[in-house]
């Protein structure tokens, strides 16, 4: 069965990756400080969008009250995350200077680190995120 082929799939295209959290106002801000994007939809205390300047990569932010942060690295028998993100920053040298400027907009360093090609970051709800040089 060719049912792989790509003319036999139907277009399928990656709107935008939603994170889920209890306060999606500070975690929409600290993306927005972060990535210099730019809020494109919100549902007061339901769901916040944001769009990069190029109009197409979007973040979600959708609101869970009984969100539980992942733990990083992973514990057995506790949260796990479900993903994670990867911001390249353009080179190794933009490494330290994308590190230093994730910590102002509110984010933690991960303890364990695994490479010097990627710093493994938190966000402010404890989802992590790469930044990549």
């Amino acid at each position: 069965m060719e049912s792989n082929k790509k003319e036999n799939l139907p277009q399928i295209n990656l709107s935008m990756v939603v994170l889920d959290s209890n306060d999606i106002k500070a975690l929409a801000d600290f993306y927005i400080r972060l990535l210099g994007w730019e809020k494109e939809h919100e549902e007061e205390g339901v769901w916040i969008s944001i769009v990069s300047p190029l109009k197409g990569t979007k973040l979600g932010f959708q609101s869970n009250e009984d969100y539980v942060p992942p733990v990083w690295p992973e514990e057995k028998d506790k949260q796990q995350q479900m993903m994670h993100l990867d911001f390249e920053v353009g080179s190794k040298d933009n490494l330290e200077v994308a590190v230093q400027h994730a910590l102002a907009c509110g984010a933690r360093k991960a303890p364990n680190q695994y490479s010097d090609q990627w710093v493994v970051m938190l966000d402010p709800a404890g989802h992590p995120f790469c930044l990549a040089g």
